[in-house]
Parts: structure tokens; sequence; C-alpha cells
């Protein structure tokens, strides 16, 4: 994985005007179409994917996103840059898209830091002209170590030396709604037992042009939940889109043990097998707090 995860405007046009860059837009076919970065392509499934983490859903994910980006003309010799309206829109879809990458094995991948809201403020134009690129052979290389499916997650579940990681809405971690898409979404509202909440609202500032909070900041947020750089952390949230974010975050500020369950809350709660914690949350092994 590499180092540099988020690209100012100045290089991400530096690098595809050098042709080193693909930006990959995951906002709506609608609002794409409506305007976006010139040259950028479209792959909006990278926010609406819901995963499952069994074999063959793997399998159906890998297939799926290595025909979706080989369809826009990724083969491993162009960096991609993922971007939407800004960081913390779309549950932090654009992170999702870089992780994404990152867990297909793309050689090289990494955010539009700011989106195309950052993009605009630099005074750059948009266009609405249809972008085709030749299709492209996906160098697929799945990297399991950064994934944890549903089996590790319920084998993680009580280990002392294993941070779970909930970064959803406060309302979700309370249990008074089971996703960001409605209190009933799906069938069961609730935490998995023993995580610790993190908002992921909590590590991003409120410029107008939203980003991160500083690396010393982040580290200071994590430590008051008792989290430590050198933790092993499992995210989750409904989906891994904001879980992504929060990997993102993190990993700005130096944490490097970090791995997203994928299927997170909407593949946990329809297994009435799996435990949860319901109601308000109990006592925790690490300090809680309830405000970002």
């Amino acid at each position: 994985m590499g180092e540099k995860i988020l690209y100012s405007v100045d290089e991400a046009d530096e690098l595809v005007k050098a042709g080193k860059a693909i930006l990959i837009d995951i906002r709506d076919a609608k609002d794409y179409e409506a305007g976006h970065i010139p040259g950028a392509v479209n792959v909006p499934d990278v926010f609406y994917y819901l995963a499952e983490t069994s074999a063959d859903g793997l399998e159906a994910l890998h297939q799926q996103f290595a025909e979706l980006f080989g369809a826009v003309g990724l083969d491993g010799s162009q960096t991609a840059i993922v971007y939407e309206d800004a960081l913390n829109t779309r549950y932090g879809g654009s992170c999702r898209g870089y992780w994404l990458l990152e867990y297909l094995g793309y050689p090289s991948a990494g955010i539009l830091d700011g989106g195309l809201k950052a993009w605009e403020a630099s005074g750059r134009p948009v266009d609405a002209a249809p972008v085709e690129m030749p299709a492209a052979s996906f160098p697929l290389k799945p990297r399991p170590e950064i994934l944890v499916t549903r089996d590790q997650m319920l084998a993680a579940l009580g280990q002392d030396d294993v941070v779970l990681l909930d970064n959803r809405d406060q309302d979700e971690w309370l249990g008074e709604s089971s996703s960001p898409y409605g209190k009933d979404f799906v069938p069961r509202k609730g935490r998995l037992p023993g995580a610790v909440w993190l908002e992921w609202y909590a590590l991003m500032d409120d410029s107008d042009v939203p980003a991160f909070k500083s690396e010393e900041t982040i580290r200071n947020i994590a430590a008051s939940r008792g989290i430590k750089p050198e933790d092993d952390i499992i995210i989750y949230c409904f989906k891994g889109a904001r879980a992504s974010n929060t990997f993102v975050a993190l990993r700005q500020a130096g944490f490097r043990n970090l791995r997203i369950y994928l299927g997170s809350w909407n593949e946990w709660s329809k297994d009435p097998e799996l435990p949860i914690e319901a109601g308000p949350p109990g006592a925790a092994a690490r300090p809680i707090a309830l405000s970002a």
C-alpha cells in the first residue's frame, strides 16, 4: 500500500495532463452528466455496492469491480484518483473507492483532496461531455490482509488485542436506527459487542472545503477513545463507505494496523444468529464518549 493517499487539485491536474492519472468520479450518473472534471470517468457503483464477505460474495465483488474498473481504462499503468462532491459527502464514497482499489490490488490509487468542491474552488472548469476510455485488463490481485470477513469478525469478538471500531452516526450506534437510509432499512439495530464508538464526522473539519483534521488532532481524538496508533483495529459502519473514510483519516495520522469489515452492519444485522448489543451502550473495556 502506497504512503500517498491524498492528492491536491494541483497534483491531480498535473498528473492527468501528463497522462499519468485517471480521475474516477463516483457520483450518480445524473450528477456526473451535469458537470464533472474534464476527462474524468464515472463509476457510481463504487458507492452503491453492498458487499457480502462469504467466499462467493467476495468473488462476485472481485469480478464486478475488475470489470467496471477495466471498462474505464484502469490497467495499472496510471494512478487512479477517486473523487466525489467533497470528502464528507456520500458517506465518504471517494475513500471507499480508494480502499476498494487498494484491496483489489491496484498498483497506485489515491483520493482528490477536497473533491469536486476543491476543484471548483480553484477556478478550474467542469465539463458535461461524456468520457470514454479504451477498455483495459484490470490487474486483479486481492489483498485480504486489509479486509475482514463476517467469520473473521465473529472470531474477533471478545479479543482484547483487537479494537472493534464503530464509526457510524450516533443514532445507529445507540440502536435508534439501523442505517443511514432509514431506521428500519435492515432487520436489527444495535452494535457489535465490545465495539468502541468514534463517529466518522469527528475526524473532519467544518471548513468550506471539508478536509481531515490534522494528524495530531486525529491521534488525540483516537486516544480519547483509548485507541493507539499501534493497535490492531477493525473498522465497520453500514456498508464500508464511512469505514473507508476513517481508514484514510487514521492512516494519514500514522495508524498502520487497519482493516475494514466490508460487509459491516448491512451483512451482520441480517443474520439473526450473529450477536449484537442492542439498546443503550453497555460497559466497554475502552472509554467511549458520545460527543464528537
